[in-house]
């Protein structure tokens, strides 16, 4: 059996290999070789050791479901325009998620001597660690065994008895008996064929209609649209008309309204500044300066002074009566004093006595004389 590789392409690389069949490990253990039952993991199959591994790694192996993978022919060439767009998203992608990061808010720059950490938030806190939780595991395997005696070769029996009996009428003539499945065949194939052609003419003679009514609608669409602007011109046209009629009509009312303010002012003011000026008199609003002067200026102010004159006359008298009673109430402390001291000392007590009542008398009429001034 020979297998022919396909050609790599040249913009893509492709992993091809050559096929071969993958040998197998011997159940039991040779004699004669010490490699194998010093190392068991290497297996003298003819092309020497031969080291095993996990096939999950290797990157021919298909992993996941097969069915929905989309195979391409080995001849098949990249598209250059969709790769270019593939790398164009691709870096839209990227500059979209670094202008993303930029606009993120950032916490402050730390200060100097100090950094920021990572702190966790959550209720039950859980120790971080950069390295990973590993454990050994331990596996034994059987044993090999000594190999058994071969059994004697016995060549398996080759080919199948088989025994056929035609009878008479089994065999058919192949041209007799395909005619009418042809015949029905061809017929079905020319019908369909004619009933396509119909639906082709049909399709087409609706495409003209479709046509025709396209063209006519149009230009009745046209039409429409230039009859729609004529009436719109025709309308603004009317509206700017009535609009500067009825500015004109304004204008004429308020000129005749003005006019006739200014008749009714001239006519109503004839004879109002002279009754104006009588009443003005009569009321009082025309007045001597002088006499108005007197009145609201200098009487005010004499009432104001003669009114705090007569307080000041009327403390003067309450102060005098004050200082009265005063002098009046120690001189009968004093002469209550005198009646109780010795004769000894009763003439040179009633003498600073008399001294005393004397100047407080004349402080009291000096006191009288400047508030009567």
């Amino acid at each position: 059996m020979t297998t022919v590789l396909p050609q790599k392409p040249e913009g893509t690389y492709t992993f091809a290999s050559q096929p071969r069949a993958v040998p197998q490990r011997k159940k039991y253990r040779d004699p004669n070789s010490g490699a194998a039952s010093q190392n068991p993991r290497h297996c003298q199959c003819g092309d020497g050791p031969i080291q095993y591994g996990n096939i999950m790694y290797d990157r021919r192996v298909v992993r996941g479901n097969t069915y929905a993978q989309h195979t391409l022919p080995a001849t098949a060439q990249p598209d250059p325009l969709e790769l270019q767009r593939l790398q164009e998203n691709r870096r839209r992608a990227i500059a979209r998620k670094r202008a993303k990061d930029q606009l993120r808010p950032r916490s402050p720059d730390p200060v100097e001597g100090r950094k920021h950490i990572d702190v966790q938030t959550e209720l039950y806190l859980e120790e971080l660690s950069d390295r990973v939780e590993e454990a050994d595991q331990e596996c034994q395997t059987d044993a090999f065994l000594d190999r058994p005696p071969s059994p004697m070769f016995i060549p398996a029996k080759t080919g199948l008895d088989v025994a056929t009996q035609i009878y008479d009428g089994d065999l058919f003539d192949f041209d007799c008996e395909v005619k009418p499945i042809l015949e029905v065949l061809v017929g079905k194939t020319v019908e369909q064929a004619l009933l396509e052609v119909m639906e082709e003419e049909e399709l087409a003679n609706l495409r003209q209609q479709q046509r025709a009514f396209e063209e006519l609608r149009n230009a009745e669409l046209v039409e429409q649209q230039r009859l729609e602007e004529q009436e719109r011109r025709h309308r603004e046209e009317k509206e700017r008309r009535m609009k500067q009629q009825r500015e004109v009509l304004r204008k004429e009312k308020e000129t005749a309204e003005k006019i006739a303010a200014r008749a009714f002012a001239q006519s109503y003011l004839a004879d109002l500044v002279p009754s104006v000026f009588g009443t003005l008199s009569d009321n009082g609003y025309f007045y001597d300066p002088v006499e108005r002067d007197v009145e609201q200026g200098f009487m005010p102010w004499l009432m104001d002074q003669v009114t705090a004159e007569l307080d000041r006359s009327e403390r003067g008298r309450l102060v005098l009566d004050g200082i009265i009673c005063e002098l009046v109430t120690r001189r009968i402390e004093v002469y209550k004093q005198l009646d109780k001291e010795p004769e000894v000392k009763e003439e040179v007590t009633l003498q600073d006595k008399t001294q005393e009542l004397e100047m407080s008398t004349s402080n009291i009429l000096n006191s009288e004389e400047q508030l009567t001034e």
